[in-house]
């Protein structure tokens, strides 16, 4: 999950899909529970919000039901309106009925108090209330709501059926409003040997941003015996990798550091789609986000010789054998594969022609970074 923009406004991450399925597994697992065994509920949705939260507490459902659905209007951009307007209404015979709402979320109550006004004289056996998500601060109401998913604070939300002036329903996650993002971030990609380090210092430079290499990282953090640096060298003397937990506390707590920073130059991070997931999730709790990730694009063959011949004096017993530069490249295609997946979903894949001499890479690059 990253920051979503939605017409002139941003939204952060606020509830994955993992936790909104559990949400809805216990709310309908908890309505069957409730219910006598023989009785055949009938659960009305409040359309347009609920329509992704109803077909799945639907299918949780493990009895026999039957389904309908009211259309009522109280949203007006951002705000919810103190009018409600019924527009379908119930056609079904519900008299001695189970009649059980199923909203997306209840705020002021407004649309809560139109719901009990259409069913009052229906002659129901009994009405309850489900909501998946509820605003305790702003509720105005004298009004029973029988099942609430989470309590949430009184922000503006979309996704998974919510939607701010017709966008953002098909999400399967929760995003709550933000401001607008003020750092620029990039994930700086390339095999080995094709000038990532190179590029990022010419590029800090010229847009003022921070460099944070996970060599670097890691090599501070080892030589100055850090609780993280103690805990990664103890994997690596033990010939395990570091786990994705250590190196991501890590990289967090550079960006701690420089908090006050226009963005950050991410080199060599992430290199796991878990890894990229976290810092995501990460970014997104600061109101930030991952602007690109451009990858530097070199033949492979162009990067054997230049690694050659980089091992002839940098001393890097790596750069000197063929066959173990070329099983470092099958590493990075297999991970990058699925990075430049990741990202070209979100729309920031930026590949880049590694070839030509330094300054004809940067602009190249910097062409990228003006757009964004």
């Amino acid at each position: 999950m990253s920051i979503l923009q939605l017409n002139d406004l941003y939204f952060k991450p606020f509830i994955n899909k993992d936790e909104i399925n559990a949400i809805v597994k216990h709310l309908a697992t908890q309505v069957y529970e409730d219910l006598p065994k023989n009785e055949v509920p009938i659960f009305v949705g409040i359309l347009n919000g609920c329509f992704l939260f109803a077909a799945d507490f639907i299918r949780e459902f493990k009895g026999d039901c039957e389904v309908s659905f009211v259309k009522l209007a109280s949203y007006q951009g951002t705000s919810s309106s103190e009018n409600v307007k019924q527009l379908v209404g119930i056609n079904e015979d519900l008299e001695g009925r189970t009649v059980i709402i199923l909203e997306d979320i209840i705020d002021t109550g407004n649309t809560l108090q139109e719901i009990y006004n259409i069913f009052r004289n229906k002659n129901l056996k009994e009405l309850k209330v489900v909501s998946l998500f509820f605003k305790p601060d702003v509720f105005k109401k004298e009004l029973p709501i029988n099942y609430i998913g989470k309590s949430i604070e009184d922000k503006f939300i979309v996704g998974y059926g919510l939607d701010y002036n017709g966008l953002g329903r098909n999400y399967p996650e929760i995003y709550q409003l933000s401001t607008i993002p003020k750092m620029k971030n990039i994930v700086l990609f390339g095999p080995p040997g094709a000038g990532k380090g190179t590029q990022a210092t010419f590029l800090k430079d010229m847009y003022n941003l921070v460099h944070i290499s996970t060599g670097d990282v890691f090599r501070f953090n080892i030589k100055n015996a850090t609780e993280l640096g103690l805990l990664a060298k103890k994997y690596m003397d033990e010939g395990d990798l570091v786990p994705d937990e250590v190196t991501i506390n890590m990289l967090k707590a550079e960006v701690e550091k420089n908090a006050d920073a226009n963005g950050f130059i991410f080199d060599g991070f992430p290199r796991t789609q878990s890894q990229a997931e976290a810092l995501d999730a990460f970014l997104g709790d600061k109101n930030e986000q991952i602007n690109a990730m451009i990858a530097l694009e070199v033949p492979e063959d162009v990067l054997v010789e230049r690694l050659l011949e980089r091992g002839k004096t940098s001393g890097r017993t790596d750069d000197t054998d063929e066959e173990k530069i070329r099983n470092r490249f099958n590493e990075y295609n297999t991970k990058t594969a699925i990075l430049k997946d990741y990202f070209d979903a979100q729309g920031k894949y930026y590949g880049i022609h590694g070839v030509g001499s330094i300054e004809e890479i940067t602009k190249r690059i910097s062409g990228v970074f003006d757009k964004l």
